[in-house]
């Protein structure tokens, strides 16, 4: 604004930018400056700043020679407009024209020509190269980028001209200074891509004697002479002939002495026996980043990693190592500031004192030109944030940066091209190299336990490690009793000192959590699966979807959490054992919010699988429980299968913990998947496990639930005896309700059935029948009718069969029961086979397969094509008869099923004769 009283400017703290896309930036911020003509106007007036530009000048600059009919009333509205988005800026009409009054040094193009300016007036080559670096970082790219005007054109080629000149400026001034080595790379791909430039063409000649390549310079002048002689027809500008002659002679006043300045070597010791990381090691090795960044949890050997590395590979970094500790993650919990870390550098490269400028950007322009063209290791450890390493970065890929963070830096892979590198914990034999080279001992099974203990993680070996050694007359299987106790593992993790104590490495990543995200981590010990969704996190900290979503993110971003597939989340074992050591007053309700998100999305899931199926009322969800979107049976199938481990293990923990109505319900919810999934070991397991839950609460309902789950799979374990005592247990508890007497009878005809009891199975199949009947219960009726059917067509009467089991097939696809129509289907198929209708069996079989396929039900599909091969070998077809016996096999022996070796024999048979396969089963 203008002070009236002086009749002199004050400026706002606004900076114009030209070298590059124009941009205008008051107090820091951009400032929107709308369309391209509206900034080409701008741009007409700042090249001419503090100078008024007639308004035909103007629609010139803008327009051209087509300029538009309403051109002046159009300048007026930019202008008008440019007025309101540069505030207190003065844009002024004055003599016929427009004035945009600014300090010159807030336009970057005249700061460039001012910095210019002053480096060619001074004698001091050091500040003169100070000037001309600072000169040329005011470039951000091509001047006046996104505009096209024959004015802009043309000033836009004079200031390349200039820039150009600056450019060769400051190699001269940086040959005076002894600088050649540096600037030869740079040179030399200069030189190529502006082969007739006269004065590049002598730099680089000059920097290639003074580097000991006297026959490279001449070359470089036969190559310029011949150049110029073929395009422009004329012979190399006097200088240069001058230049090329004095190398001839070799010149001993064209190579002063070369400014000595140390080499840094700045790397902390290697560790001593590293093992592991072959995969890590060999992408180090591979180079093709300049930057890298190594990321994991506290403890995971990210230091160890860069160091190890860093040794090894010495000889390719000539020009020295730089190493700091940004102690991004430091018990005081203050990082260094990059400032200092830079200042460390300066002094580490021989800057003098005196010689460090004092502003810290231009420090850091001074840390870059030094480093430039420079084959260097920078090695930058225990980063914080992308903040904190970008004013380290050199300016050029000449150097290789190694980052080590406990956070995952996007902002460094996203910004500047850096490979992320993530560690995982050691491989077993990776973790068993380890501890075997540090300890010498014959105690295998305490060797073994120990390494399960320590999970893979190279701090805690490193920390058992050295508590061996600091005790070697304790065995160590004093030391894994120790460790097996869950309550004082986290202490036994500990050397004696901050930096190999695992609790203390752990808290300086969770210290700098905000408090929903600790909360988060506190209570994720409390899952037991192997990792976990962002729902089931939500409903454990009681939160909302994105909140937890958020929190999820920043606890991986630090690497406490690691995502083992899209959607999925795990913690380590031993972040896990200290999250479950740091105290939090909410765990028993965070607890049973995550047995009802169990609870009720596993009982989602079942009616998606098996729409058809009886439901249960499950208890009401507790406040803060957020239930899994599935949408459909694929999507619930998906979730059973990353979420079995979890399931059977709260299972149990339900029945341990006073929630035995969540147990035994759970279980239930699980019988489909693990039915069709062919676990049956799993399902007899879970199902004894929820048995003694509800046995301890007098539940009824729920021991007779489970008594059926155990027989079935005693059924296809082919333990019958077990299955019948099971079940009648199950109609014992159930006297009195028809429906769930009707269920137990479907299973005791079904065991009856599979030990070849087709009357005493009928005889349960028509009682199951009655009983549905009389309660109008249309599925079970459609079960009922394909068993009673079933057990016809098995004792004969065929015809009988296929009436009970087309109205099944007639109430199954009325109800939209894909399950019970899989089983009817297969049923109508053995009758149609013994009817010698082959064609009718093989299209009733290949329905039920593609059900069966649909469902997820393996042994549903193996059964169905032992049955399809029947009937195929009865057709004369039996190269087809053995293409389904081979597929049968195939999935019994996955299912570790009995019925595999009677398969196999089956193919055996067919194998040797051709054909000829046996009965049904």
């Amino acid at each position: 604004m203008r002070c009236a009283d002086h009749g002199t400017w004050q400026y706002s703290h606004v900076e114009f930018g030209v070298l590059g896309e124009i941009e205008v930036r008051a107090g820091g911020r951009p400032v929107d400056l709308g369309p391209a003509r509206r900034r080409c106007v701008l741009a007409a007036l700042l090249v001419d700043v503090n100078q008024a530009v007639r308004t035909d000048q103007l629609v010139d600059r803008v327009w051209g020679d087509r300029p538009p009919a309403q051109a002046r009333t159009t300048l007026s509205s930019y202008l008008t407009r440019l007025r309101q988005v540069l505030g207190d800026t003065p844009l002024t009409r004055r003599s016929g024209g427009y004035v945009l009054t600014a300090d010159p040094a807030s336009v970057d193009l005249h700061h460039f020509r001012d910095l210019v300016a002053r480096a060619r007036a001074t004698a001091d080559d050091a500040k003169a190269a100070e000037l001309l670096d600072e000169a040329l970082g005011l470039w951000r790219g091509e001047a006046f980028a996104g505009l096209d005007t024959p004015w802009i054109n043309a000033v836009r080629g004079n200031l390349d001209d200039e820039r150009r000149a600056a450019e060769r400026d400051r190699t001269d001034v940086q040959l005076r200074l002894g600088r050649h080595s540096a600037l030869l790379p740079s040179l030399t791909a200069q030189a190529e891509a502006q082969p007739l430039d006269e004065r590049l063409a002598g730099q680089l000649m000059l920097a290639q004697y003074r580097g000991g390549r006297r026959a490279d310079a001449l070359e470089t002048y036969r190559r310029v002479r011949a150049l110029l002689g073929d395009e422009l027809g004329v012979d190399p500008s006097p200088p240069l002939q001058e230049l090329h002659q004095r190398i001839l002679a070799a010149d001993q006043a064209l190579t002063p002495a070369e400014t000595t300045l140390p080499v840094p070597r700045q790397l902390p010791a290697a560790p001593s026996q590293f093992t592991g990381r072959a995969r890590e090691l060999r992408l180090l090795d591979d180079g093709t980043a300049p930057i890298t960044v190594i990321g994991g949890t506290g403890g995971m050997g990210k230091t160890w990693l860069a160091l190890h590395w860093a040794h090894r590979n010495l000889d390719r970094f000539p020009d020295g190592q730089l190493y700091v500790n940004l102690s991004g993650f430091a018990p005081s919990g203050e990082p260094l500031a990059p400032e200092t870390a830079v200042r460390g550098f300066l002094d580490a490269l021989g800057v003098p004192p005196t010689s460090v400028p004092a502003d810290s950007a231009a420090q850091a322009g001074l840390y870059r030109s030094l480093v430039a063209g420079k084959r260097m290791l920078i090695v930058l450890d225990n980063a914080r944030d992308t903040d904190q390493v970008t004013p380290l970065l050199p300016g050029t890929s000449d150097c290789t940066v190694l980052v080590t963070s406990r956070r995952q830096l996007g902002g460094l892979v996203t910004a500047h091209g850096a490979k992320p590198l993530p560690l995982k914990v050691l491989s077993e034999p990776e973790a068993r190299e380890l501890l075997e080279l540090r300890l010498h001992t014959n105690e295998s099974a305490a060797l073994a336990e120990l390494l399960r203990q320590c999970a893979g993680l190279p701090l805690a070996l490193g920390i058992i490690a050295a508590r061996a050694a600091a005790n070697p007359d304790f065995p160590l299987s004093a030391l894994a009793e120790e460790l097996r106790d869950e309550t004082a593992k986290m202490a036994a993790f500990d050397a004696g000192e901050a930096t190999v104590n695992l609790r203390a490495v752990f808290s300086w990543s969770s210290q700098h959590l905000e408090a929903p995200d600790a909360r988060m981590f506190r209570l994720l010990s409390l899952h037991p699966g192997p990792d976990f969704s962002a729902a089931a996190a939500a409903s454990l900290a009681g939160v909302r979807l994105d909140e937890a979503r958020a929190s999820l993110g920043t606890l991986t971003g630090a690497h406490l959490l690691t995502q083992p597939a899209p959607g999925r989340f795990a913690l380590h074992d031993l972040l896990r054992a200290y999250s479950a050591s740091l105290p939090d007053d909410d765990r028993d309700d965070a607890a049973l919010r995550l047995l009802d998100h169990y609870l009720h999305t596993a009982q989602l899931a079942d009616q998606l699988l098996f729409p058809h199926r009886d439901r249960l009322t499950p208890p009401t969800p507790s406040p803060g429980m957020t239930l899994e979107r599935l949408a459909d049976d694929h999507k619930a199938w998906d979730w059973f299968r990353a979420e079995r481990p979890a399931l059977l293990t709260l299972t149990e923990q339900a029945a341990n913990t006073g929630f035995g109505g969540h147990a035994w319900r759970i279980h239930w919810n699980l019988v489909t998947f693990l039915q069709r999934s062919g676990l049956w070991h799993d399902l007899a397991a879970n199902a004894r496990t929820a048995l003694a839950a509800a046995t301890r609460t007098g539940d009824s309902e729920g021991q007779a639930q489970c008594h059926i789950s155990i027989a079935y799979s005693s059924v296809r374990l082919t333990e019958f005896d077990d299955a019948h005592a099971h079940l009648g247990h199950a109609l014992e508890l159930r006297a009195g309700d028809r429906i769930a007497q009707a269920d137990i009878h479907l299973q005791l005809d079904w065991a009856c059935g599979q030990q070849g009891r087709n009357e005493e199975a009928l005889t349960h199949a028509l009682e199951a029948l009655r009983l549905y009947q009389a309660e109008q219960h249309e599925s079970g009726q459609a079960l009922a009718l394909n068993d009673v059917g079933w057990y016809h067509a098995n004792l004969g009467t065929y015809t009988e069969a296929l009436t009970y089991c087309d109205e099944a097939l007639r109430l199954h696809r009325k109800l939209g029961n894909r399950v019970g129509e899989a089983a009817t289907s297969d049923s109508v198929g053995y009758a149609h086979h013994h009817l010698g209708h082959h064609e009718q069996a093989v299209s009733a079989y290949l329905h039920a397969i593609s059900l069966y396929h649909e469902l997820g039900d393996r042994y549903g599909v193996a059964t169905a094509l032992t049955h399809l091969a029947d009937t195929h070998s009865a057709a004369g077809e039996p190269a087809l008869a053995r293409d389904c016996v081979s597929a049968a096999l195939d999935i019994f022996e996955s299912l570790r099923h009995p019925r595999a070796d009677e398969t196999r024999t089956k193919l055996r048979g067919l194998d040797a004769a051709g054909s000829g396969l046996g009965t049904a089963d």
